[in-house]
């Protein structure tokens, strides 16, 4: 398969190593073409400085990855899937539900699937606690317990989109849209929602909240809280997720939801899960687990197999309309 890369920034850098498995990276393109040629050069990709120009130009491409600033993936796919593109969004999908239905609704139209990024899916615990709530194990479920506790100091948004109400959204959509699409694929949709927050500690440096907390109460009865901030102390402290059942309680723990910290379970144990993959390595700062590799083996078995998305753009969309929920009922502490 021939593959371009849309935004040419770190994450970028994640998708170009998985692309030389499944294909060739034929092209790159971003604003600030230095970005756009370092990886162009690595990866022997032809340069684009616009997206206009690049599918003026490049012809037979099978899939277009989206990796430039959240603001900007409902545009750039919509464009990608009018070129005959299947096309690998990165998360969120986009900062607004509105523009989820219109990339859905293109999809259709160009007959072309539109996958998105949600890696966390394929952490070894969060796989065996999926198992256990598909097959009943933990009998019904009563409530369920989200944790968010990162670390984003004033470098991190530094001369960058993240932080701006435009291009970024959120700390909800930007850091933690990761953990609202576990908490829609394990319990399912949202219906009511209370919810706090504000801007401790970065006052004149982002546009939004960087703490909050929220309560919610599911479609199907059970009730829920998150907890986030990116206040936490120099670095990431914690990324966990606590279900609380009929018959079983659990909690996947550790700074990316990858490690299985606490099980009791009506005649059953998880064992044994299988070593999960690093966090995503940034430089200065750290990301969710890198689970790339399984998300373009979906990729090539969907395309090629017609095998069964991992996470579908229904998902990303879901994701999204919940988050949308959240802000919209969220009352601002002065």
């Amino acid at each position: 398969m021939q593959f371009v890369i849309i935004g040419c920034g770190n994450i970028a850098k994640r998708h170009a190593e998985q692309i030389q498995t499944y294909g060739k990276l034929v092209a790159v393109c971003d604003i600030i073409r230095s970005r756009a040629e370092e990886l162009g050069k690595k990866y022997n990709a032809d340069v684009f400085s616009s997206i206009e120009e690049l599918f003026a130009k490049k012809k037979g491409i099978d899939v277009a990855v989206i990796c430039t600033p959240n603001g900007l993936h409902a545009v750039h796919s919509i464009i990608s899937l009018q070129a005959g593109c299947h096309v690998l969004c990165e998360k969120p999908m986009a900062i607004n539900s509105s523009d989820c239905l219109a990339m859905i609704q293109e999809a259709e139209k160009a007959g072309k699937h539109l996958f998105v990024v949600k890696q966390n899916r394929f952490n070894p615990p969060v796989v065996a606690v999926k198992k256990l709530l598909d097959e009943k194990k933990l009998g019904n479920i009563y409530s369920i317990q989200l944790n968010c506790f990162w670390n984003r100091d004033a470098k991190y948004y530094e001369n960058s989109w993240k932080g701006t109400n435009m291009l970024d959204g959120g700390t909800l959509f930007t850091q933690f849209s990761h953990f609202i699409d576990l908490l829609y694929w394990m319990i399912g949709d949202v219906k009511h929602v209370r919810a706090f927050k504000k801007n401790y500690a970065h006052q004149h440096i982002i546009e939004f909240e960087d703490t909050g907390v929220v309560i919610l109460e599911f479609a199907n009865g059970v009730m829920g809280t998150i907890n986030y901030t990116v206040n936490s102390f120099q670095k990431n402290m914690e990324g966990s997720l606590a279900i609380f059942g009929e018959k079983g309680t659990v909690k996947i723990g550790g700074q990316y939801l990858n490690v299985l910290e606490y099980q009791q379970i009506q005649n059953h144990v998880i064992s044994p899960l299988p070593a999960g993959s690093k966090a995503n390595e940034y430089g200065f700062y750290q990301g969710s687990m890198s689970n790339h590799d399984k998300v373009y083996q979906n990729l090539s078995d969907v395309i090629h197999n017609n095998a069964k998305m991992a996470a579908s753009s229904r998902d990303g969309w879901k994701t999204v309309e919940i988050i949308e929920k959240i802000y919209a009922a969220a009352e601002n502490i002065n």
